[in-house]
This record gives structure tokens, sequence and C-alpha cells, in this order.
């Protein structure tokens, strides 16, 4: 099983007779829960099991999913009977029962299918504009922190050393406070004990180049100009042929 960013959709098939969320299958669920929203869950083989019988393994793989993930949201679950031997099966009064279900299952399937190329250019646009809003708080954090301890004009070098260290320890406090300088959002502010971790490897903030207003100029014309149509120009449908 692979779901990174180079994945665009991963599709898993279980058995709907033999329905089981193994240890096994719970490791790898937790290994890929940043990329949860490219999962989708293909129920197989539900011709072979009754109305009845369909409901119970549905809501209870619902339920398993839910939590394994532990998010208000599980994947979504597609039920359909893609395999060779229900031609030839017994199975005739579920067929029937479950035709016009596993129709509307597959036209749902075939039509994200369809979307899939648009939808991957959205997702990578939603995620470049994700990494631009982060690579803007980052440069705020660390001017705002340098001009925190630049400004101890006449303070010796260990008392600014000193001053660092506070500050690094104090990070959630000088998060609110950046953020309210600078107008940043909080939600687009970085973990504060991971960054914590990279702050402790630099052994003087202000060794760090002071922040260029051009660049910062720039950014937000990209923010409110360059992006926006970019999201505009891959917002239109293309029609794609499907065989």
């Amino acid at each position: 099983i692979f779901c990174g960013d180079g994945t665009d959709l991963s599709i898993w098939v279980l058995n709907a007779q033999r329905l089981d969320i193994s240890d096994e299958l719970t490791a790898i669920l937790d290994k890929i829960r940043p990329h949860q929203d490219k999962i989708r869950i293909l129920l197989n083989k539900v011709q072979q099991i009754d109305t009845q019988q369909l409901m119970r393994v549905y809501g209870a793989l619902m339920w398993s999913l839910g939590k394994v993930l532990n998010v208000p949201e599980v994947p979504r679950v597609y039920m359909g009977s893609f395999w060779d031997q229900d031609e030839g099966s017994n199975d005739e009064w579920n067929s029937r029962a479950h035709s016009a279900l596993l129709e509307r299952e597959k036209a749902d399937l075939v039509r994200e299918l369809s979307l899939l190329p648009q939808n991957s250019i959205m997702r990578r646009i939603s995620e470049l504009v994700k990494r631009a809003r982060a690579v803007k708080v980052h440069a705020f954090i660390i001017h705002y922190l340098r001009k925190q301890i630049s400004g101890w004009g006449y303070i010796t070098v260990w008392n600014k050393a000193e001053k660092q260290a506070e500050l690094i320890a104090s990070l959630e406090r000088q998060f609110v406070l950046a953020a309210r300088r600078y107008n940043l959002p909080l939600g687009d502010f970085p973990e504060a004990n991971r960054m914590r971790r990279a702050l402790h490897e630099i052994k003087d903030l202000r060794d760090i180049p002071r922040l260029n207003k051009y660049l910062v100029v720039e950014m937000e014309r990209i923010f409110s100009h360059d992006l926006p149509q970019l999201l505009d120009a891959a917002s239109k449908p293309r029609r794609l042929a499907l065989d």
C-alpha cells in the first residue's frame, strides 16, 4: 500500500465477507495519517451478502475507521462487486436487491476518477498556498524574535543570549504577540515545540539577515494576484473522455 506526496488517490479494497481492521492495517493507517484525504475505501463483493448484512458490515466498517483514524469524517466508502465469479454465482436475489445501489456507487466512483486530474491540480495549488503562508509566518517569527533581541542595544552579548533563550522558552506567547503585531492568523503558525527545537540550533538569531521588505511586498502580490488567478484557471472544468 502506498499513499504519499506523489499519490493523488489511493483505493483500498476490502472484502465485505471478511471485514477486519487488522493491527497491520491500523499501523499503516497511522503512518499515512497526513494523507487521509487521498484514501478511498471500496467494500467489495457485496452481492454475496443480503441487505441486512450489508447494513451491519457498512456500519461496522465506518465505526472501525472512525476509531482507528480518530477523525470526525472518515474516508469515502464505495460499495461494489468487482470480481469474475458474480456472473455465475447463485446470489441472484442479492444481485437484484443491490443492483440499483451498486450502479449508483459505480457511477460515483467513475465520476471521482474522471475528476481526479482537476482535483489533483487543485490539491497541489492548495498545498502551494499552505507552504507560501508558512514561509511568510516563519519569516515574520524570526523578524519579531530578532527585533526583541536587537532592541537591547546596550546589553552584553551574554545577556542577549539569555534574552534569546527566554524568548524561545516562551515561544507560545511570542507567537501570539507576533500575530497581533503583524496581523497574522495563528492557524498558520507552526507547532511551538517543533519550532523551539529548530531555534535551539541557532546560536544567535541576529546572524540571520533582516527581513527583506521588498520580498514581503512581492509575496503579498502573489497572495492577492497570482494565486487567485491560478486557482481560477484550475477550477475551470475540463471534459475527459472515459472508455
